[in-house]
C-alpha cells in the first residue's frame, strides 16, 4: 500500500466490530470439502461477499441457503467476511466451495483458484447491472469533474479495496487513468473503506470525494434516508455486470449440475411466490440468469486496462523493456479470455 493510504478508521467501524465477531464463528469452522469431494454428505461452504455488513449478509442468504440444503440434500455452511481480501482467502486456501462474488473476485477464482461460473444476478428492476459513482456532499464546493482535478493534493479520497469493481478497478480505470492519474497520489489523502461507511464519511465530512455504486446506494437510501439525501453524485460509470455464483470445478459434475439447476431456477418454480420473498431479502435479488465463464470477459478488460495504464507510468529501463512489457499483457489478455470463452 503506498504512504498515504489509510486502513479504515476506528471511528468508522462502530457497529461494524459486532458483525465481524458474529462472523468469525460462521468462518472458523469452516473445513473445506476434500479434493474430489469424497465423502458425499460433507458439508458445503458458501461464500458470500458482503452486502452491506457480514452478519447482515449471513442472514440475508440464510433462507435460500436453507432451501439449497433441501433440494441437494447436503448440509450447507455459510461464510462471509469483512472485507474483499478475508474472502479471496478464503478460496485460495479452498474453504469455499460456492460462492456469491463481484466481477473481479470470480475472474480470480475461476483464472486461478479451478471454479467455474453457474449463474448471474438479476434485479427486480430488470436491470443488466449496476454503475460506479463519485460521491461528494450536496453542499459541496465541488460541482464538476474539472473543478476535481484542477486542483491535485487538495481534497479528501475514500475509495474500495483494491480488488472493488466499483470501489477503486471501474474508477480507475474508466476516469483517472484516460487523464494520467492515479488516485493514490493524486489526493490529499486516501480513506479506504466499505461503500455503507465511505458514504457516510462524505455525509460527515471526513472526506471530499468517494467511490459507491448505484446498488449499493439504494441500500444505503433505505438504511439511512437523510443522510442519503445530503449526497450528490459527481460522475457515473459505463455500465457494469452484475454480481455472479461461482463452484468449485473438482466437485462431482452431478453435484455441480444441481447446483446450477437451483440456482437458476430459484424463485421460478411451483414455490415461487415463497422463493420470491426469500430473494428480497438479498438486496433485491429477482433470481439469477444461467451464466458461465465468458460472462467475466468484461472483467478481464478492466484488468487489462489497469495493467496497461500502469506499464504507462512506469518507468522503464529502456524502449524495448516497456515495449516486450506491453506484448506480455495483451498476450495474457488475449490467452484468458480465450479460456473464459471455451474456445
Amino acid at each position: 500500500m503506498r504512504a498515504g493510504v489509510g486502513i479504515a478508521s476506528t471511528r468508522r467501524k462502530r457497529g461494524w466490530l459486532a458483525a465481524a465477531l458474529a462472523c468469525a464463528l460462521c468462518v472458523l469452522p469452516a473445513i473445506a470439502s476434500p479434493p474430489g469431494d469424497i465423502d458425499p454428505n460433507a458439508p458445503l461452504t458458501f461464500g458470500i461477499l458482503p452486502i452491506g455488513g457480514p452478519a447482515e449478509s449471513l442472514e440475508a442468504w440464510r433462507p435460500m441457503l436453507d432451501d439449497l440444503h433441501k433440494s441437494i440434500a447436503r448440509p450447507i455452511r455459510a461464510i462471509s467476511v469483512t472485507t474483499y481480501e478475508g474472502i479471496a482467502q478464503a478460496i485460495a486456501e479452498q474453504r469455499v466451495d460456492i460462492a456469491f462474488l463481484s466481477g473481479r473476485l470470480a475472474l480470480d477464482a475461476v483464472s486461478r483458484q479451478n471454479m467455474q461460473v453457474i449463474g448471474r444476478l438479476t434485479r427486480g428492476d430488470g436491470s443488466k447491472g449496476y454503475y460506479a459513482v463519485l460521491l461528494v456532499a450536496s453542499d459541496s464546493r465541488l460541482r464538476t469533474l474539472d473543478e476535481l482535478f484542477m486542483r491535485p493534493g487538495k481534497w479528501r479520497f475514500a475509495r474500495g479495496e483494491a480488488l472493488s469493481v466499483s470501489g477503486y478497478l471501474v474508477p480507475e480505470t474508466q476516469l483517472f487513468a484516460p487523464r494520467g492519474i492515479d488516485s493514490d497520489t493524486f489526493f490529499a489523502s486516501v480513506h479506504i473503506d466499505n461503500h455503507q461507511n465511505n458514504a457516510l464519511a462524505v455525509v460527515n465530512g471526513e472526506v471530499d470525494v468517494a467511490t459507491n455504486n448505484t446498488a449499493d446506494l439504494e441500500r444505503f437510501q433505505q438504511h439511512f434516508p437523510d443522510q442519503y439525501a445530503r449526497l450528490r453524485i459527481l460522475w457515473k460509470s459505463s455500465l457494469i455486470p452484475h454480481a455472479v455464483i461461482v463452484i468449485r470445478k473438482d466437485l462431482p459434475l452431478a453435484l455441480r449440475e444441481k447446483v446450477a439447476s437451483f440456482i437458476t431456477g430459484y424463485g421460478k418454480g411451483k414455490d415461487g411466490v415463497r422463493e420470491e420473498s426469500n430473494l428480497k431479502l438479498i438486496h433485491d435479488i429477482s433470481g439469477f440468469a444461467g451464466a458461465d465463464d465468458a460472462d467475466l470477459v468484461p472483467f478481464a478488460d478492466i484488468e487489462y486496462a489497469l495493467e496497461k495504464r500502469r506499464a504507462t507510468t512506469a518507468q522503464w529501463v529502456s524502449e524495448a523493456a516497456r515495449t516486450a512489457r506491453f506484448r506480455k499483457i495483451q498476450a495474457d489478455h488475449d490467452l484468458l479470455v480465450t479460456r473464459l470463452r471455451g474456445k
